[in-house]
C-alpha cells in the first residue's frame, strides 16, 4: 500500500516533462525537405550529432554585391537545376575534420564553409535555417539537418522511423518561418 503514493508522485513529476514532449514534432532518420527558395524536393538525413545543416552544392565563389559578400553556386543534386544560384552569405562556419581528412601539413583541423540562410519544409512546418554549403554529392542525401536546426523544427528524432512527416506540405510564404 505504501508504494502508490510514490507512484502518484513520481507520475506527477513526470507530467511536465510529457508535456514539452508533446509540443514537438516526431521525425526519422531520413524525411523528405523542400527547400523553398529551390522549388527542390530532396532527401535528408536528419543528425542529431551535427550541430550545422549541410546541402550539397558545387562551385562555390563568394562575391560582393552592394557592399556585402554573397555566394554562388550550383545544387550538387542529380535533378538539380543547371543554373546557379545567388545568396547572401550570412557567416563562415569551421567544420572539425574527421581523421581521414586531416592533413598534418596543412596544420588546419577545420574547414571554413559559406552559411547562408535557407527556408526549409518538413512535414508541415517551414522554418528558415542556416545552412553550410559542400560538396556532398559521395554522400547518399544531398541535404544533412543538425541539431541546431533540429531545434527550430521543434523536432523529436527518432531513428527506427524513415519519412514519419511525409511529403513536404507547407505554405510558400517564407515569412511564416520562424
Amino acid at each position: 500500500m505504501r508504494s502508490k503514493p510514490f507512484a502518484l508522485l513520481f507520475c506527477l513529476f513526470l507530467l511536465p516533462g510529457l508535456s514539452l514532449a508533446a509540443d514537438k514534432t516526431v521525425y526519422g532518420l531520413n524525411e523528405y525537405a523542400q527547400l523553398a527558395d529551390f522549388d527542390q524536393q530532396v532527401a535528408a538525413k536528419l543528425d542529431t550529432g551535427a550541430k550545422t545543416a549541410s546541402l550539397s552544392a558545387r562551385d562555390i565563389k563568394r562575391f560582393k554585391r552592394d557592399g556585402e559578400t554573397w555566394v554562388r553556386f550550383y545544387l550538387a543534386i542529380d535533378d538539380a537545376q543547371s543554373h546557379p544560384f545567388e545568396r547572401p552569405l550570412a557567416r563562415i562556419s569551421k567544420i572539425k575534420r574527421r581523421a581521414g581528412d586531416y592533413n598534418a601539413e596543412e596544420e588546419k583541423t577545420y574547414t571554413a564553409r559559406p552559411v547562408i540562410e535557407l527556408a526549409v519544409c518538413m512535414g508541415s512546418t517551414l522554418r528558415t535555417i542556416e545552412v553550410n554549403l559542400t560538396d556532398r554529392s559521395a554522400f547518399q542525401y544531398p541535404l544533412l539537418i543538425g541539431s541546431e536546426a533540429l531545434k527550430r523544427f521543434n523536432a523529436l528524432v527518432d531513428p527506427s522511423l524513415k519519412y514519419a512527416a511525409g511529403k513536404p506540405g507547407c505554405a510558400t510564404d517564407a515569412n511564416s518561418a520562424e
